[in-house]
């Protein structure tokens, strides 16, 4: 009778206290690590921003974290590895490369810790949404706008950015596809040549390629960095304005010179809608909500003459300081 009574205790005893370690799981508030691919420039600040706006919304913590260089792949493996480690609640994660990140996100998954994937794409099944803007869309916009200004002709190079980079990989894509198929007089000189993650590198790569050519009509970037190498090249080489530049992406000294016209398109993202919905899909997933597999968070070509409409000024100067403090 006494070991009947001392069980029954003791499983009472259980029964309560795994009441209680569901009632302080309820309360506990959820954390999730944002990794985006670098840390510096315009770009992932308005990831940042719209993280923190997502975070404040639903009551969460997020924790900012991503690699000083933009190249740094080993890195970010390892502060995924890292947060599968501590435990994360989920990871919004802005990979550096499309197979490189796979490995480790498959393993938070089966640790039960989903990811959201933003900005660039990811091979594999194991992430729970895709959110970025629609890349090869904005290569399109850019070919379109080299069209329009050259008449659809003349000769081309193309700077990319670094392999294993999807989301330029498929803007590149986009824009090589629209120059073919819609602009067949103009000429293809370069396209197999990488800028590298840092403007440096960037500047270099664009020196080279414009000293080799020589006669050169217009240049894409499909990136900040890239899109900045070959600006300044084109304004060491005195030829600002004479070479038709167009870009990707908003840093100040881009929107200065598209500003003075010797930027003539940049396509635009929303990387401040990328961190919100990445924040607020990763909490919607924990908490048993329907969650689309694809976000679409859109793209529009800004130009001298219309960088200050309304809606595209947004996107252009956005507001970060309620949300960072800078």
């Amino acid at each position: 009778m006494i070991a009947s009574a001392v069980l029954g205790i003791a499983l009472l005893g259980c029964g309560g206290s795994g009441e209680r370690k569901e009632a302080v799981d309820a309360q506990k508030k959820i954390t999730i690590a944002v990794i985006p691919k670098g840390t510096l420039g315009s770009f992932w600040k308005s990831v940042h921003a719209g993280a923190v706006k997502a975070s404040r919304e639903l009551d969460v913590d997020i924790i900012w974290k991503g690699p000083i260089k933009e190249d740094d792949r080993e890195e970010q493996v390892q502060l995924v590895e890292n947060f599968i480690a501590s435990k994360i609640d989920a990871i919004v994660l802005a990979p550096l490369d499309d197979r490189a990140l796979v490995l480790p996100v498959r393993e938070a998954k089966e640790h039960g810790i989903p990811t959201i994937v933003i900005d660039s794409g990811l091979q594999g099944e194991y992430h729970e949404s895709y959110i970025s803007t629609d890349n090869y869309r904005g290569g399109v916009l850019a070919a379109e706008r080299i069209g329009e200004l050259t008449g659809g002709k003349g000769k081309l190079i193309v700077l990319r950015y670094l392999e294993g980079s999807a989301s330029t990989t498929q803007r590149e894509a986009g824009f090589l596809d629209t120059i073919r198929a819609k602009f067949p007089d103009i000429e293809i000189l370069s396209e197999n040549q990488y800028s590298g993650a840092t403007t440096d590198s960037a500047v270099h790569a664009a020196e080279n390629l414009l000293n080799r050519y020589g006669d050169v009509t217009a240049f894409f970037g499909p990136n900040d960095t890239s899109a900045f190498g070959i600006l300044r090249a084109v304004q060491d080489a005195g030829r600002a304005g004479e070479i038709v530049v167009v870009g990707f992406d908003t840093l100040d000294k881009l929107l200065d010179a598209m500003k003075e016209g010797t930027i003539q398109g940049l396509a635009v993202q929303n990387p401040f809608n990328m961190g919100y919905l990445g924040v607020k899909t990763a909490y919607g997933y924990i908490k048993g909500l329907p969650v689309e597999k694809r976000i679409d968070t859109g793209v529009i070509m800004a130009t001298p003459e219309n960088m200050n409409d309304t809606e595209v000024h947004k996107l252009l100067y956005p507001d970060l300081s309620p949300y960072l403090n800078e």
